[in-house]
């Protein structure tokens, strides 16, 4: 058996003039949790659609699952769930009654079963009689989850899950990720949020409709040579600070996280040197730092776009 639940290379996708994935090859090991990163409009939910078998790639190749993403979309269909980005269920339909009709739509045997095992797994028994329409944004995921689990799929496609859900809902959801992954379900997630990065196995970052970097989430932070330097301080000063820094030479990019400013830059020395003059002010407190994902995914983008860094 190939050990990569998703093994595709140079697809490509265009709608019109418009070019939304260019030569995208990914490979996910079975079993795995793969995070698939990337800002509104980057291609992420283009390619999902195309390893499931919604959407035809118009030239490229590969396998999901063992079947040709272009010629046995059928088969993967079968053996995936996809959960979309906004809740495609019936939402005048209760829990059990959205559950019951997706276990006839897959045509499945022992419907009643596998919805009641459904139910009891992703802790929606309780509920079962509740409108779907009534229920909050995490019940609404979980639901939906529920609903991808029911035919029993080898490989999970979650386009943005835990967006507009709280906090404790998002880790409950992680929690349920990992056990399913721990079974032998592979797992290709998108997210925006950074801390869901961090529980990924892997992680693959597109912008613009090209894949910029994969690895684990130590190799991503290491593949782009960032110093870091992060300053704290009130935050009106702060702000006014912000746009002095911006544009100096050694400075590649100034993010602002709270009462906290990370600046950074490819040259240690050029950023010391930049930064040099403001460290005398005592309204500020300067220290270095190590760079996150989401200083790498910043720094990452421009360069996806032909723009200068």
């Amino acid at each position: 058996m190939n050990e990569h639940a998703i093994d595709v290379r140079g697809l490509n996708k265009s709608f019109g003039k418009k070019h939304v994935v260019k030569d995208f090859s990914l490979q996910v090991r079975r079993g795995e949790i793969y995070g698939f990163l990337g800002p509104n409009g980057s291609g992420k939910t283009t390619s999902i659609r195309m390893l499931c078998g919604l959407l035809k790639p118009d030239s490229g190749s590969g396998t999901c699952l063992g079947y040709d993403v272009v010629r046995e979309t059928a088969a993967i269909k079968r053996e995936v769930g996809y959960m979309t980005q906004r809740f495609s269920l019936w939402e005048d339909l209760t829990i059990r009654e959205n559950l019951d009709f997706v276990a006839r739509m897959y045509g499945m045997r022992g419907r009643r079963k596998a919805v009641a095992a459904a139910l009891e797994q992703l802790g929606l028994a309780a509920r079962r009689d509740q409108l779907a329409g009534e229920l909050s944004g995490g019940w609404k995921q979980r639901l939906a989850l529920a609903a991808c689990l029911l035919h029993d799929p080898k490989l999970l496609l979650l386009d943005e899950p835990t967006a507009g859900v709280d906090p404790q809902a998002r880790r409950d959801f992680w929690e349920e990720i990992h056990q399913l992954a721990a079974s032998g379900i592979s797992v290709l997630v998108s997210t925006h949020y950074m801390d869901e990065a961090e529980r990924c196995h892997r992680l693959a970052y597109i912008a613009y409709g090209t894949l910029l970097t994969t690895g684990t989430p130590d190799e991503v932070l290491h593949q782009v040579q960032l110093s870091t330097w992060a300053v704290s301080g009130p935050a009106a000063p702060l702000a006014l600070l912000a746009p002095k820094l911006h544009g100096l030479a050694g400075v590649a990019h100034v993010t602002a996280f709270g009462n906290t400013l990370h600046v950074t830059g490819e040259d240690e020395a050029a950023l010391e040197r930049a930064i040099a003059p403001f460290r005398a002010d005592r309204e500020f407190t300067w220290r270095r730092a190590e760079p996150t994902l989401e200083d790498v995914f910043i720094h990452l983008m421009p360069k996806a776009n032909g723009e200068p860094q």
